[in-house]
């Protein structure tokens, strides 16, 4: 496969071509209307990535970027048609530059830092060594977030269990609760949560889902250790041994000086969700001062100012870093790679579905909080879950309650807002897209020789031991 650059700088330019099929720009705006059969493209990327690493690895691996700037085609191409030339030179470039942007700098600032720390010792991955990991892993998401923690755990934890030869429920119960569960108590710990806490909801506030989580965390991690001791028990039988040089927990840690830089990236995500409200970064009609780029879309100051905080840090990163941390860590550019090209395609040509949600959203009849936590993390399963708790959040303010906690958007009561903020972080889990660490720790673990599950092999992985949570979570908290 060619380099992912080549086909970000393409996918930029991608939309030009729509200029020549598009009617005048103001013929689609004015009927309003999204078809749905725009979201085909979106399924059709999905239905990809899903099939082809399984039937036809080898070619997938060569040529998912042509796959990427196929469907994109496919989605700008008859949006331009029916929206005009300019809205669809606008949606992918809105798209591309606010969405997508900060999107892959956050993941790859964080790849970067994290590939400069690395664990070494006679530490082996076993049943209680991974349920102490894990426990670790979820409550540190909530402070350097979901990403964060998952880049910074992702390594170690392979390296404890390389010895092993059953080992990838390991790495799907890392993307359970690290990569996901965790981010829940704190707007750091999720992009969603820093939404809402930019909407006015307090910083501490859902410091209150403690408890969901802890209820979680219980079960699935008294889950993981009676699969993993059935796994354990069956490579010890088979005469495998940990690869460890004396019994003890000799562990150090190298690059701990580049925890600096992580605190700088956490900073920069903090700093994203604060200064659009600030009125130094605001003009005379409350707009977020930014560079206006094309039309209506605008790269944002604050935006601007995360992007160079984290590329800072993880050149900074690098150059304080001897090479052989990264060599103990087989690092490599191939896992933050495939995440830039995949995740492009899967950003432009969910838009239609994310519209669609945006305009009919508040018309589902959701009125109960056991209804928005289903609704919003089904949907924040395969969307951005973002936008999709944007979508609910606003929803909910808008009916009208005149009790429960006060936001910029209205008010709405405590327990809607909880199902709302559980539903998007916590069902982020349900696949590799769901958000964003998922598909990366899955790449990394492949990288390093873990065989996880397919595309739809995961779905099933988390129909098994998520649904009975969620469906628990929902009963007890939120009926």
């Amino acid at each position: 496969m060619k380099k992912g650059l080549i086909f970000i700088t393409a996918l930029l330019v991608l939309c030009l071509p729509v200029m020549a099929f598009g009617p005048d720009a103001t013929v689609g705006q004015a009927s309003g209307a999204m078809p749905p059969w725009l979201c085909i493209p979106f399924a059709g990327l999905l239905l990809c990535i899903a099939v082809f690493p399984v039937v036809r690895p080898v070619w997938w691996e060569e040529h998912q970027g042509w796959a990427v700037l196929f469907w994109s085609f496919l989605f700008l191409i008859p949006f331009g048609m029916v929206n005009g030339a300019e809205a669809a030179v606008e949606s992918a470039l809105e798209c591309i530059v606010n969405d997508y942007l900060t999107f892959i700098v956050l993941l790859f600032g964080l790849f970067c830092v994290a590939g400069n720390i690395t664990l070494e010792g006679d530490l082996a991955g076993s049943p209680r060594v991974n349920v102490a990991l894990l426990l670790f892993g979820t409550f540190l998401a909530s402070i350097v977030g979901t990403t964060g923690a998952s880049m910074l755990m992702v390594r170690p934890m392979i390296k404890m269990n390389a010895w092993r030869k059953r080992k990838r429920h390991i790495m799907v119960f890392f993307i359970f609760l690290i990569s996901n569960i965790g981010g829940c108590l704190t707007p750091i710990g999720d992009p969603p949560l820093l939404m809402g806490f930019s909407r006015g909801v307090p910083f501490f506030w859902s410091l209150r889902l403690l408890p969901i989580m802890l209820f979680n965390m219980a079960i699935l991690l008294t889950v993981f250790y009676f699969v993993d001791m059935k796994a354990y028990r069956r490579d010890i039988a088979i005469g495998r041994k940990p690869d460890i040089s004396k019994p003890g927990t000799d562990v150090h840690i190298t690059g701990l000086h580049n925890l600096l830089f992580l605190a700088m990236i956490v900073a920069a995500v903090i700093l994203s969700g604060v200064l659009p409200t600030m009125p130094v970064f605001q003009d005379a009609a409350g707009q977020v001062l930014g560079i206006r780029l094309f039309g209506q879309v605008r790269l944002t100051v604050p935006a601007l100012i995360e992007i160079t905080i984290i590329l800072l840090a993880a050149l900074l990163s690098f150059r304080t870093t001897p090479v052989s941390v990264r060599q103990a860590n087989h690092f490599t550019w191939g896992a933050i790679r495939e995440v830039a090209v995949l995740f492009i395609g899967i950003f432009i040509t969910m838009q239609p579905a994310l519209m669609l949600l945006k305009e009919y959203g508040a018309s589902l009849g959701l009125e109960s909080p056991f209804q928005m936590f289903w609704v919003t993390g089904a949907l924040s399963s395969f969307l951005d879950n973002t936008p999709t708790y944007l979508v609910f959040l606003t929803t909910a303010c808008a009916m009208g309650f005149e009790s429960g906690l006060a936001t910029s958007l209205g008010t709405i009561p405590v327990r809607m807002l909880t199902a709302i903020s559980c539903g998007a972080v916590f069902m982020g889990a349900n696949s590799y897209i769901g958000n964003a660490p998922n598909f990366m720790v899955k790449a990394i673990s492949d990288e390093n020789g873990v065989r996880m599950p397919s595309f739809f092999g995961y779905l099933l992985w988390s129909l098994a031991f998520l649904g009975p949570v969620f469906l628990l979570d929902s009963l007890i908290f939120f009926l």
